[in-house]
């Protein structure tokens, strides 16, 4: 292999146990939730005010916001209260901080990160490129959430992250997201959900409806069907659920980049929202869009899940069909080729895959791009984020895993008309764990889920041992090189 040179940045993002969020802590016994409800009813006013004024003392500093999520878990709780009488601010801001708790996102790890150019190039020295690095965290009980971070890549090459928030905010749930029919029907069918009570309750619903449209119907199905079977009831679960799964979140535009964080929300993601590889992509139109492909992960299954969003503030979340939508490493392309959407999957948790589609929600018949070629990837392969176009072709790095279930990562260059053709493999590994990158979470693994171009400059943010993060960058020129004269 010829000679590619990397450049090792003095940046490593370290996991901080001490940026937190504050999520409910409500027990699953209801005599206990009752209990706890008592002993704060039994105060006087003035007992709740020297309480509540105590835990602001204590806590306010930690955060941007306390009232707000007190009392959002307040009101989970508060059909438990066993009083009529009217409860004061002071009082239920109280019970919602006793059903409260904090939570340390990244208390694990900060990995596998993925890096895209900001939205927003404005007030930039010439030759210089801002990005946006998303970053998987996970603190207690291993729940993955998706953080980030911006920063500069110089036009030296240097690269410096902007400062990181002391404080984490999670967004707020768009209370009436809106759907397409025509996805909520194929995902449906994909489920085994296609029956007569499905056709009832999307029947009367217009082609783009609001969750309150469909909680409507559902319930005029559950009360006009008699008698209610299992059958019914599950199909009627079964559509809440694909609700659920569906949702918009909404960040404030005061909040920094490093303070934004997005949580699980869904039940099938409610153990992790895991490896979210972001791409810029460019329609034929011109139009922008950031997506990412994420697994989400309930703690039994895996499923992978598809984000939008074009300014990093407003996201949407949604369920990807098809027969191909399995396993983990989905990777879109950042454009149509030949018109249709590209995708790059892992089906069989051994080899790499690609597929077309006319659209980027509905995914199927996947064809083995890649298999494992070198002893250092014989295990299986993978990708580590979208390709990048180059004008020798798609630059995919991949992760290959060998002997010991060590990670290294490799590089691919496929055909630009055509990415089936494979053009060019770099037959050792451009990146292998060394010394301390060795020792972490998960040992001997580097991996990455996002790559990005500046200039003639290929920059690579990756994950040492499931631990922490990393970046590299190296000269495009030197790595087309060698791409091409391993094919010799």
């Amino acid at each position: 292999m010829k000679s590619v040179h990397l450049c090792r940045h003095e940046v490593t993002l370290l996991p901080e146990s001490a940026r937190v969020i504050i999520r409910p802590f409500i027990p699953s016994e209801v005599h206990r939730i009752t209990t706890i409800i008592g002993r704060a009813l039994a105060l006087t006013e003035e007992e709740v005010l020297l309480e509540l004024e105590s835990v602001r003392r204590e806590f306010d500093s930690r955060h941007l916001e306390l009232e707000a999520p007190f009392q959002a878990h307040y009101e989970k709780v508060k059909h438990h209260i066993f009083t009529q009488r009217p409860l004061s601010a002071a009082r239920q801001l109280l019970i919602g901080a006793l059903f409260s708790g904090e939570y340390a996102l990244e208390s694990a790890a900060l990995f596998n990160p993925s890096m895209v150019p900001h939205p927003d190039q404005s007030e930039l020295p010439e030759g210089s490129l801002r990005f946006i690095m998303s970053l998987r965290a996970t603190g207690e009980g291993h729940i993955s959430s998706i953080e980030f971070r911006s920063g500069v890549c110089a036009s030296d090459g240097t690269i410096s992250l902007d400062p990181v928030s002391r404080y984490v905010t999670v967004p707020g749930i768009v209370p009436n997201p809106s759907y397409r029919k025509k996805r909520f029907i194929i995902k449906l069918h994909e489920m085994g959900f296609e029956n007569d009570h499905t056709t009832a309750v999307l029947a009367p619903l217009a082609d783009n409806f609001s969750r309150s449209d469909l909680n409507k119907s559902v319930s005029s199905i559950r009360h006009e069907t008699r008698p209610a079977t299992q059958d019914l009831s599950r199909t009627l679960d079964c559509i809440q659920w694909l609700a659920d799964s569906n949702y918009e979140l909404l960040f404030s535009p005061t909040l920094a980049m490093s303070e934004r964080i997005i949580f699980p929300v869904s039940l099938n993601e409610s153990n992790g929202i895991e490896d979210a590889r972001f791409v810029r992509f460019i329609d034929d139109d011109g139009s922008v869009m950031y997506f990412a492909t994420y697994t989400a992960y309930n703690g039994r299954a895996i499923l992978p899940q598809l984000i939008e969003t074009e300014n990093f503030l407003h996201f949407r979340v949604l369920t990807l069909n098809g027969s191909a939508v399995q396993n983990k490493g989905m990777a879109l392309f950042p454009r149509r080729i030949g018109g249709r959407y590209a995708m790059l999957s892992r089906q069989d948790d051994e080899n790499l895959f690609i597929m077309f589609s006319d659209n980027p929600h509905y995914w199927s018949d996947p064809q083995i791009l890649l298999r494992p070629a070198e002893m250092w990837e014989s295990v299986k392969i993978g990708n580590c984020g979208s390709p990048i176009e180059t004008e020798a072709g798609w630059l995919v790095i991949t992760h290959g895993v060998g002997p010991m279930r060590k990670y290294c990562i490799g590089v691919v260059l496929l055909d630009l008309e055509d990415p089936t053709r494979v053009i060019g493999r770099l037959r050792q590994p451009l990146l292998c764990p060394e010394g301390l990158e060795r020792e972490g979470y998960v040992p001997n693994v580097v991996y990455s889920c996002g790559s990005m171009l500046h200039g003639r400059q290929l920059i690579l943010p990756y994950a040492m041992s499931d631990k922490v993060t990393a970046i590299v960058s190296m000269s495009l020129d030197e790595l087309l090189s060698a791409l091409l004269a391993d094919q010799k």
